[in-house]
């Protein structure tokens, strides 16, 4: 797995267990748990174009 791609798995992880937290527990700021995981995605997404022909 790229680092770049990992990085946003990470991040999206991170951002639907703070989802779940704000869920049962709520908390100031736990909006940004949603733009965690839209950022992490698209980081994800973005890392899966940089191969071309099979080389970095």
């Amino acid at each position: 797995m790229h680092r770049t791609a990992g990085v946003g798995l990470a991040l999206s992880a991170l951002g639907i267990a703070a989802y779940v937290a704000g869920v049962l527990h709520p908390y100031p700021g736990r909006a940004f748990a949603i733009t965690a995981v839209m950022v992490g995605i698209t980081i994800c997404a973005i890392s899966e174009g940089r191969l071309v022909g099979g080389r970095e």
